[in-house]
């Protein structure tokens, strides 16, 4: 993390906030795992994905240190920690580590991601809503493409269908990218319903070749 992401992070509303230890009473800072005066483990609070992991808020992240941050929450919360402990802080260690796997899945896919941060900004994200889409363009591909993926009749041909349909996926993150970067979220949004429908579109493929392999 830049030392000005560090600044905005640790400005942000989630990180300066306290709440009292449900053990002791005292103050703990909101993203503390345990308490500093008893030692007591905490439970999740309501604090948003980037927050719970330690990571400046945006659609670029260092996904290396994403995961580092993750597994070592996660180690500090596992099972064997805690087997000595009260049934009240076995059950709240499990919460936090639900609560970490959710905000690492979250962030660790693009597309999530996105949806996320369009959500965590106001916007209703396209992509959770299932809602129709108004893109002329996106729908007119979609059309072209269902179709070529229903008259491939070689896995050659399949393939070549496929490298396409990645290669779009791929670009549509470096969309979501400066999309982000402009604060653009309408762009965002669009980049995003059509990162959603090329990753169907991918998994639709896989079921096609699985049924011209079983033909050969």
């Amino acid at each position: 993390m830049s030392q000005s992401e560090n600044e905005r992070f640790n400005q942000s509303p989630e990180a300066g906030a306290v709440a009292p230890c449900w053990s002791c009473k005292q103050p703990v800072a909101a993203r503390a795992l345990f308490c500093h005066s008893c030692g007591a483990v905490q439970a999740p609070g309501q604090l948003d994905h980037f927050a719970r992991l330690g990571v400046a808020p945006g659609f670029d992240l260092d996904l290396d240190r994403l995961e580092k941050q993750y597994l070592g929450f996660q180690r500090a919360m596992h099972p064997d920690r805690f087997v000595t402990k009260t049934a009240k802080e076995r059950a709240i260690a499990e919460q936090q580590a639900v609560s970490m796997n959710e905000a690492y899945e979250t962030l660790k896919d693009p597309l999530r991601r996105a949806a996320y941060l369009l959500e965590r900004a106001g916007t209703t994200a396209a992509v959770d809503k299932d809602q129709t889409v108004h893109d002329p363009e996106l729908l007119m591909e979609a059309m072209e493409a269902r179709e070529q993926l229903s008259e491939v009749a070689t896995i050659d041909d399949l393939e070549k269908l496929q490298v396409e349909a990645g290669a779009k996926a791929i670009d549509l993150i470096s969309q979501l990218s400066k999309a982000f970067a402009a604060d653009d979220l309408d762009a965002a949004n669009r980049a995003a319903t059509r990162m959603k429908y090329w990753r169907k579109f991918l998994e639709e493929s896989r079921a096609r070749r699985a049924a011209l392999e079983d033909a050969l």
